[in-house]
């Protein structure tokens, strides 16, 4: 149906470039910006109702103390208009506008997708506040820099929770709340110190679910990236007790991608724990 229609308004988004920019590096609490109507409708609309239906089995499960999400990453898996979109966002065009907006030289997409694809959340499901982990897992001269992600959620209400929420650099509060409507696209900078989440576990109803395609940007340092895992984050508010937790499953966390790095492992070996024993 899509095989030959154009998935992005790409040459509207260059032409675009100066406005975005200005917003984007004077944006706080960090460099970031939302774009609606990112995508073509009509293709929004598609990728929304393909994407896959949470008990596929094709979908890794990343379910512990500090996150209770879905992901994807398997390009060669994922339904053809899914997959076509990932592919655009990776290309050399789309890197170079998303070099212009940031101001990041020589970005890099992931062919691996690792940790990015597609994710999706459940009732119930959340994700603590965190910075990302700073280098690719298999190329360790990869620094993390950018974080793209497009929300395909039609009809997401507020009191469903949900909302992508920017705390400033020395986590003492939240700056920015950002709510995964439909075709909405949010951007920004992953630094060590770039803290984000949504740590209140989702109400929608049951059968309906958080859907978002994620996709990580890189720049190739020359020698050995700066490596952190995920640097997950207690709140202000959080009693001693469920800081305790946090601080634990972060270091569960750490051991995990040590040993990934050196072992090769894929999170589809963790995944199946994961998916038995639940959170």
């Amino acid at each position: 149906m899509h095989a030959r229609t154009k998935l992005i308004d790409l040459e509207h988004w260059e032409r675009e470039i100066a406005r975005l920019k200005t917003h984007y590096n004077s944006a706080e609490p960090y460099p970031h910006i939302l774009i609606d109507n990112f995508l073509f409708e009509e293709i929004a609309k598609s990728a929304e109702n393909e994407f896959p239906n949470p008990k596929s089995p094709e979908w890794l499960h990343y379910k512990h103390y500090n996150e209770k999400k879905l992901a994807h990453s398997s390009l060669d898996a994922m339904p053809e208009l899914l997959k076509r979109i990932i592919l655009e966002l990776n290309s050399d065009r789309f890197c170079r506008w998303l070099g212009d907006l940031t101001g990041i030289k020589g970005l890099m997409p992931d062919p691996s997708l690792a940790g990015g694809g597609l994710h999706q959340m459940e009732r119930g499901g959340f994700l603590n506040m965190h910075a990302d982990f700073t280098s690719h897992p298999k190329h360790e001269t990869w620094a993390r820099r950018v974080n793209v992600l497009i929300y395909l959620n039609t009809g997401w209400e507020d009191s469903f929770g949900g909302s992508l929420e920017l705390w400033d650099r020395k986590m003492t509060g939240c700056v920015r709340s950002i709510a995964p409507l439909f075709n909405r696209c949010v951007i920004f900078n992953t630094d060590r110190d770039s803290f984000h989440g949504l740590p209140n576990p989702l109400t929608c109803p049951d059968g309906m679910t958080r859907k978002s395609i994620a996709l990580y940007y890189f720049t190739d340092e020359g020698r050995k990236a700066f490596t952190q895992s995920t640097e997950y984050r207690a709140a202000p508010k959080d009693s001693i007790g469920r800081r305790a937790f946090i601080f634990l499953d972060k270091l569960a966390v750490r051991g995990y991608d040590m040993a990934k790095r050196r072992l090769g492992l894929k999170d589809s070996f963790i995944s199946r724990f994961m998916r038995r024993f639940g959170r």
